[in-house]
């Protein structure tokens, strides 16, 4: 008998290093060359897996351990991905909070969320001494670029911290253990936090595969960043468009057809507010994207001609699917889905609300 994988969702990525150790695991745009082509930088699987191992080691080390919660606030990025895997293996618990949901509501979120250390671009942290942001709670501050004039470390004294510490043993959580805390915009709401156990994570990703035929080796578009943190563990290469996250309805339809023709995009998981841009952009202009397999969206309720228009776009026998559960997490929409369900049919969950204090 096979025995059970560990719980840890961080577990899937040390998988896919194994596997696919060459493979291309997040890519990034840093900029565009003289000919105007975008320049792109990434991590492999394998690179991934060391460098969350060796942040994960240095995040220890000044105190953000197993159970600490943790506010994360990154935009899309290469430290993104490597920062979030590192707290799941720290066993550390993320808070991840959409930035579209606006100041005020950040606030309430950081003060319902309990947090004991935050990691944020200086941006963030200063949001977070102006306004006060957690005040009472945090003890542990790591800023990801420049630090300024405020206690705490930066992340490149994480990283050579941890690096002298490595070979790195993550410590062995439950299944039941909380993984993360994640808040979306709110738009059936307000914003409410969802808690996320290793086990809800792994069941999750085992149900993504099942129910949409997702496959290693697949090119994800991370148009929606909560989203794009299945695609390493799915085995897929997560894109980050050239786009601003918080403001999906602005989007450059452009940028996103680019990406999607640079690395022949499979999967693409966008905002009803991104599909109606992008779709009349390319009805417009007659752009067909026929490498897209499937097209996942959630949130806002989405008029019906918006996804014929956006499907419009796609090979005949590709689907856009779509549902309103995106007040708790967009990735609670695949829990507990019957495997005999109907493919075209709104995938609804049931996940845990509310955060236990």
């Amino acid at each position: 008998m096979a025995a059970e994988p560990p719980p840890n969702i961080a577990a899937a990525l040390f998988a896919m290093a194994e596997e696919r150790p060459h493979a291309l695991a997040v890519v990034y745009p840093q900029g565009r060359d003289r000919d105007g082509r975008v320049s792109y930088t990434h991590l492999t699987f394998r690179q991934l897996d060391h460098e969350s191992d060796a942040i994960a080691a240095g995040l220890e080390s000044v105190g953000i351990v197993r159970g600490v919660r943790t506010v994360l606030m990154v935009k899309p990025s290469l430290d993104f991905f490597t920062l979030t895997f590192a707290l799941f293996k720290a066993g550390a618990v993320p808070i991840l909070i959409d930035p579209g949901m606006g100041v005020k509501n950040i606030g309430r979120c950081l003060a319902e969320a309990d947090s004991a250390a935050f990691i944020g671009i200086p941006k963030a942290q200063v949001a977070r001494l102006v306004l006060g942001w957690a005040r009472k709670s945090l003890k542990t501050i790591v800023t990801v670029g420049r630090r300024g004039p405020w206690s705490g470390f930066d992340l490149d004294e994480i990283r050579r911290s941890g690096r002298l510490r490595l070979p790195y043993n993550p410590p062995q959580v439950a299944a039941d253990e909380t993984a993360a805390i994640l808040f979306t915009s709110g738009s059936t709401g307000p914003p409410k936090g969802a808690v996320y156990t290793h086990g809800i994570f792994s069941h999750q990703v085992k149900m993504l595969r099942e129910l949409y035929g997702i496959e290693a080796g697949e090119i994800d578009l991370a148009t929606f960043p909560l989203f794009a943190l299945f695609a390493p563990a799915l085995g897929m290469t997560a894109i980050i468009p050239d786009m601003d996250a918080t403001r999906p309805a602005q989007v450059d339809p452009s940028k996103i057809f680019e990406a999607i023709e640079n690395f022949g995009v499979t999967n693409l998981f966008g905002s009803p507010a991104l599909l109606d841009r992008v779709g009349h952009a390319g009805v417009a202009s007659g752009v067909t994207l026929p490498t897209l397999r499937r097209v996942l969206s959630a949130g806002a309720p989405v008029r019906a001609h918006v996804i014929e228009r956006f499907q419009s776009l796609l090979a005949h026998n590709v689907q856009v699917f779509h549902t309103l559960r995106s007040d708790r997490s967009l990735t609670r929409l695949f829990d507990r889905f019957p495997r005999n369900s109907r493919r075209d049919s709104g995938p609804h969950g049931s996940g845990r609300g509310g955060l236990p204090r």
